[in-house]
């Protein structure tokens, strides 16, 4: 295994870091110059990826002492807003291997060491899958359709189907879970990784959707991949729970996801504002359309939405960086953002497609791309009912 990589030659912890400074703008108008491409032809950003892998990106959330940047959530969900607003396809890609480095950062927050393997690997430049959602599995985390079967030695044998493996070209590290029904009385949730050089698991290639087409998360079939003891980071009991691991997926993934959409929803703002400043309207008589006042109540919507969207990011990736104990509350405070900031996000694509008009329907237009892009917010756990059920739960205590 190669040694550690150095750590950017900036200082990004220090308190007048800037996104600007690891995601200078001549690199993201390389990534923006790219996307189209990406989408027409529903390939992945290899060359994206190693422009990050460069500069450090994929060592974000590791400690400055193993070669990483030691950012906290809040310093990367400002940078996943600002790549998604380039690239909305890569940025999201490139988040499920931020999830995973950023909850083993959270925990380790928190004195729990048990994914210090995640921070060691990721020091190395090694990319982490994050591999959760199933066909048929509406539970997310609390329950599991694969199979975990001991192999007698602490380690489990994985069979399986999972759907949404963002990054299937190039991962290196599969973050499984599944369920383990040795013990009828007392069925488990195992965690663990899987490298990719094992056997016993296959990409279906079938990544075909109508947005985020470049995150190429094919569905990926496991057939008795075994990990061992050594990765196994978590055996956890069916159902709810508040373990911190559970904790720190649920934080870093509704919150970097938010990220993401966030950025989307900047960029259409900054898109519906040249459209509007860039062409005439007859209704103005002739004047930029930026002077008819259906345009101007239009943009000024869009803009309202973005500027309350900026602080709920802010301020709950702020929390989990502080160690606040908002107790049982965190459920709904993540799943809650994550939800108003990917339903915000197509609010505002919206409202920019309208003042774009006719040219946005075209496949070739950005903003065409991004009212496709943005749909797949709503299909990222936890969506809407689950959302709604959780904040229900929380407000009214459980259900019937």
């Amino acid at each position: 295994m190669p040694a550690p990589k150095p750590a950017p030659p900036s200082d990004p912890t220090r308190a007048s870091w800037s996104p600007g400074e690891l995601l200078p703008d001549e690199l993201l108008e390389r990534f923006r110059g790219r996307a189209a491409d990406h989408d027409r032809e529903n390939t992945f950003p290899h060359d994206d990826l190693a422009e990050l892998r460069e500069r450090g990106y994929l060592r974000a959330f590791v400690p400055e002492h193993r070669g990483g940047a030691g950012l906290g959530l809040e310093q990367v969900a400002s940078l996943q807003s600002r790549l998604a607003a380039a690239a909305p396809a890569t940025a999201l890609a490139v988040n499920m291997h931020l999830v995973w480095t950023g909850c083993a950062a959270v925990l380790h927050a928190r004195g729990d060491d048990s994914l210090d393997l995640v921070l060691e690997d990721a020091a190395h430049d090694e990319v982490f899958a994050f591999w959760v959602s199933e066909p048929g599995n509406d539970l997310v985390l609390s329950d599991s359709v694969t199979s975990a079967e001991p192999t007698g030695d602490g380690g489990y044998r994985f069979t399986g189907t999972k759907v949404s493996t963002s990054l299937s070209p190039v991962w290196t590290r599969l973050g499984v879970f599944g369920r383990d029904d040795s013990d009828p009385e007392a069925p488990a949730l195992v965690h663990g990784f899987v490298h990719r050089e094992q056997p016993g698991h296959a990409s279906l290639g079938d990544w075909d959707t109508i947005g985020m087409r470049a995150t190429q998360s094919h569905t990926t079939r496991l057939t008795g991949v075994e990990v061992p003891a050594s990765r196994i980071v978590r055996r956890l009991p069916v159902g709810p729970s508040d373990d911190p691991f559970v904790f720190a997926v649920f934080a870093v993934f509704e919150t970097t996801v938010a990220a993401v959409y966030r950025g989307i929803a900047r960029r259409a703002l900054e898109l519906a504002v040249e459209s509007a400043l860039g062409t005439t309207s007859r209704r103005a008589g002739g004047a930029a359309r930026a002077l008819d006042p259906v345009v101007r109540w239009r943009v000024a919507d869009a803009g309202l939405a973005v500027d309350g969207l900026e602080p709920q990011v802010d301020r709950v990736a702020r929390d989990v960086d502080e160690l606040v104990d908002h107790g049982a509350d965190w459920p709904r405070l993540v799943v809650g953002l994550k939800t108003r900031a990917t339903g915000t996000a197509r609010a505002v694509v919206e409202q920019a497609v309208t003042v774009a008009g006719g040219s946005s329907y075209r496949s070739s237009s950005e903003l065409g791309r991004l009212q496709r892009d943005v749909l797949a917010g709503r299909f990222h756990p936890s969506n809407t009912d689950s959302a709604h059920a959780t904040i229900a739960a929380a407000l009214l205590g459980p259900g019937s």
